[in-house]
């Protein structure tokens, strides 16, 4: 099976910046595209920015030029650098990837998995 978990967040002054981390680990074929969403209070979940397995990227309007999103295939890891943060960033961001892998039995599956989310809360 897969494992797909998060790391950095927290609370950050506007103007800030911080760094969120995604790892998968398992019986890991390929990863596809990789993508983080956020959801702020009382919102839906929103697309923030994605990257393709070659390094592509695109961007939620309202993020271009202060966020960047960037992957380490050698690791099955996708970043996202958040810089000149506001407080209409607050919300809980999530990574989301593409994943061909093994399963328990040695089945070749692909799937979407979800990170466990994590708090970004900028205020000052």
């Amino acid at each position: 099976q897969v494992q797909f978990v998060e790391s950095g967040g927290g609370l950050v002054a506007p103007g800030g910046s911080l760094r969120l981390s995604c790892a998968a680990s398992g019986r890991i074929f390929s990863i596809y595209d990789m993508a983080w969403f956020r959801q702020a209070p009382g919102e839906g979940r929103e697309l923030v920015a994605t990257i393709t397995s070659d390094g592509q990227t695109k961007y939620e309007d309202s993020v271009k030029g202060r966020y960047l999103i960037s992957r380490d295939n050698a690791k099955n890891a996708v970043y996202l650098q958040m810089n000149s943060l506001k407080p209409e960033d607050t919300g809980v961001y999530s990574c989301n990837a593409d994943i061909y892998y093994s399963d328990a039995v040695g089945r070749a599956r692909r799937t979407g998995y979800w990170g466990q989310g994590t708090q970004v809360t900028v205020s000052s």
